[in-house]
């Protein structure tokens, strides 16, 4: 067998023990998989002391994370601490500069450098990889490099923030409001110390950026993912949305269109019959349609210790094999600067709002909407107490530009109580 590969591990968290629990029981099977022994060389965390279940104790240790990069018998970088910039940035530029390979699971480092990164890892000749910065352990950043090649892709789209959909999905299970399944959800450890990464479609977003790169061979451009967080969605949304066979998700969207490259995250209605609309818990999920494959659906663990960890390890089996592949799947030269889309595809859209019940109000409604060019599809007004009325609209396809439009409308037209809802109804 070959010289060992030897890793340096920044981060002992969740998932950097997973790899070293990984690294530790499963050392012969790598070695016969990969034909080359896998180690560890060095380890970097915030506490030396700190227990965490493993032995580390013959691995050195650096205080400096970043003191990895330099390290002669360090072959593979593994960057786990995360943040698009300071350490973490350091240390993977370091790394790279001085002739390491390089394996993160740091989206927003990608999603905001990702192109610089590309371009000094093939400048130095080495590999970047990523599998575990997007939905954990389902293989889909190798499904895209590897497996689905030789497809023009269509779309990308998919269920991307485990977080997310457990609120969702227990709001609808449990019939639940927003501000008490959110509060569930912090106590039990779900959210990001800023929870708007999660709830806000951030992290997401900082994910789909990355599929769209590989997908369509444009530089990353998390600047132009449209985001919408969740924290709007209320329990009778969900409620009405089921009554007409929807679930509600945040769905992450990618496509190139004549208008440019559409990239969206945002809470939609899709079907309950789909994979998508039956995806419960912190359950990640990506769909990709190719012109000869069709539509594939990949489906698993989107975060947690044994997942992140076998993504990370993935990779790092790869580089012990030998394999080297562009950081997004083609040359970081080749890359292009895509426009983003300024209108979205246009679908059927789901309006719930509370109107004064009084004599034509209703009409001034449907009359808002036709100048802004919507039709209505259905519409349904709810059981009330005077003096609201819930109403419930779905509309024919129309662009995002044209709801947009009619709501800024329904502000002034002295009929409507608080604030529209407006959700698109995705065609899966």
């Amino acid at each position: 067998m070959s010289t060992p590969l030897r890793l340096g591990i920044a981060g002992l968290g969740t998932v950097g023990i997973g790899v070293v629990k990984i690294v530790q029981m499963h050392c012969e099977m790598l070695g016969r998989r990969t034909g080359r022994d896998i180690s560890i060389s060095a380890v970097s965390a915030s506490s030396r002391t700190k227990d965490r279940g493993v032995d580390i104790s013959d691995y050195a240790w650096e205080d400096n994370p970043v003191a990895l990069g330099t390290r002669e018998d360090v072959d593979v970088v593994v960057e786990l601490i995360g943040g698009e910039n300071g350490v973490a940035k350091a240390l993977v530029e370091t790394a790279l500069a001085h002739g390491k390979h390089v394996v993160t699971a740091n989206k927003a480092l990608l999603a905001h450098h990702g192109n610089a990164l590309a371009q000094l890892a093939e400048d130095n000749g080495r590999s970047l990889r990523y599998e575990a910065a997007v939905a954990g352990g389902i293989p889909v950043i190798k499904s895209l490099v590897e497996g689905l090649a030789a497809n023009q892709i269509t779309r990308v789209m998919g269920v991307m923030n485990g977080t997310c959909n457990y609120i969702l999905t227990r709001m609808e299970n449990a019939g639940l409001p927003y501000d008490e399944v959110f509060e569930e959800a912090r106590k039990l450890g779900f959210l990001e110390a800023d929870p708007n990464l999660d709830v806000g479609g951030i992290d997401a977003g900082h994910k789909l950026s990355l599929l769209s790169a590989i997908a369509f061979g444009t530089k990353v451009d998390f600047d132009s993912v449209v985001l919408q967080g969740i924290n709007a969605v209320s329990i009778d949304d969900i409620k009405l949305a089921r009554d007409m066979g929807y679930s509600i998700k945040l769905l992450g969207v990618a496509q190139m269109t004549g208008r440019g490259l559409e990239q969206r995250m945002s809470p939609c209605l899709v079907p309950e019959t789909h994979p998508l609309g039956q995806l419960q818990g912190g359950t990640n999920m990506v769909v990709i349609e190719g012109d000869s494959v069709g539509q594939i659906v990949l489906r698993g663990a989107g975060a947690g210790e044994g997942p992140t960890a076998s993504a990370v390890m993935a990779d790092v089996m790869d580089i012990a094999r030998g394999l080297q592949l562009p950081t997004f799947g083609q040359p970081a030269e080749t890359l292009v600067d895509a426009p983003p889309a300024v209108v979205s595809t246009g679908a059927p859209w789901y309006l719930r709002m509370v109107l004064l019940d009084k004599p034509g109000a209703l009409a001034k409604i449907a009359t808002i909407l036709g100048d802004c060019g919507v039709s209505i599809d259905r519409l349904r007004q709810y059981h009330h107490d005077e003096p609201h009325a819930p109403v419930l609209i779905v509309t024919h396809k129309a662009s995002s530009d044209d709801i947009t439009h009619a709501l800024e409308m329904f502000e002034d037209c002295g009929v409507v109580v608080g604030d529209p809802m407006a959700l698109r109804i995705e065609t899966v």
